[in-house]
């Protein structure tokens, strides 16, 4: 199963940027390693991990915005989820 999670992130890190992103499924693998997840009622995402915060707007369509994708991708390197670390 760590390895279908590990997969989900991997993509968040590929060039050129993916736009075939499932959010559902990459929030859980999230959660999987660690990371709070709290989908708001005005349908964004606030993730915490180690004290970091990021929130992020989520599209009705359940993919991301290669600029949510970047600012994701951003976050996890600060905080230390990157594929090499998990």
């Amino acid at each position: 199963m760590s390895h279908k999670h590990k997969a989900k992130v991997e993509k968040l890190f590929e060039h050129p940027v993916s736009g075939n992103i499932d959010v559902k499924r990459l929030l859980s693998a999230l959660e999987h390693y660690g990371v709070e997840v709290e989908i708001t009622k005005h349908n964004k995402a606030k993730l915490t991990f180690n004290d970091k915060e990021l929130i992020m707007a989520l599209s009705h369509r359940n993919d991301l915005s290669k600029d949510s994708i970047s600012k994701l991708r951003h976050y996890l390197e600060d905080v230390g989820l990157t594929p090499d670390s998990i």
